[in-house]
């Protein structure tokens, strides 16, 4: 049975990404970080790691290194979203947004890459605020900025094996974490893609089903943003 990582593989883009590929035969090994809401589907288990403490990075990628011969799939999804102002925020503030979305991930790959097969797929979790500038959280759209650069550069480090490496970029997602967003702000959202709603979660999960099963898709973005109309 192959392999899969989903970092916060436990809930909203994670967890239907982890279900995909329990439905193609893997075995998932999901992050998370502050507490399981969900019951895991059979060949699914899920460690506990905050990845903003590089120490249980550390240990997390030490587990999977003890209990599995080769990992196949790796969904960089974790991401970290601190809502305060420019001003306001703090140096802690953007190294942990910087830490889980991109460090993490760099280190669990770099580690790993002596178990990761020829043929693998490694995709991460990308969003529109990396590619248009958002009017909140500047230090999020940076980190997710840097996931992209991330991505097209790790090709190169898999040049000639037929492990691919792309990021899925959403906008904007009806995830549990969009749940308490107050209601006209939704609508101002709705106004800035010209579908006029929220992606549902299957929508983006089947972004990450084309990049594992298309081999030829390397190196690029794939934006599903509902046609983002920049109102």
């Amino acid at each position: 049975m192959k392999n899969a990582i989903v970092t916060g593989g436990t809930s909203g883009i994670g967890l239907g990404v982890a279900q995909m590929l329990v439905g193609k035969g893997y075995h998932v090994i999901a992050t998370y970080s502050k507490e399981l809401k969900y019951e895991l589907p059979q060949n699914m288990e899920a460690i506990r790691c905050d990845q903003a403490d590089r120490a249980q990075t550390h240990a997390f990628v030490e587990y999977v290194k003890q209990n599995c011969s080769t990992v196949d799939c790796i969904i960089c999804n974790a991401g970290l979203t601190v809502r305060k102002s420019f001003t306001e925020s703090t140096d802690s503030d953007w190294n942990n947004m910087m830490e889980v979305a991109v460090n993490s991930h760099y280190i669990m790959i770099r580690d790993l890459y002596p178990l990761i097969p020829a043929g693998s797929r490694i995709v991460f979790t990308g969003s529109q605020m990396g590619v248009n500038p958002h009017a909140t959280v500047l230090a999020y759209g940076v980190t997710k900025a840097a996931v992209h650069a991330l991505a097209k550069n790790l090709v190169k480090e898999f040049d000639g094996t037929g492990t691919t490496v792309n990021a899925v970029v959403p906008g904007f997602v009806e995830t549990p974490w969009q749940k308490n967003k107050p209601e006209e702000i939704k609508q101002n959202i709705y106004q800035k893609t010209a579908i006029h709603r929220f992606a549902h979660v299957d929508e983006i999960v089947k972004g990450y089903e084309y990049c594992i099963d298309n081999p030829f898709i390397n190196g690029s973005l794939i934006e599903i943003n509902g046609g983002y109309a920049y109102k």
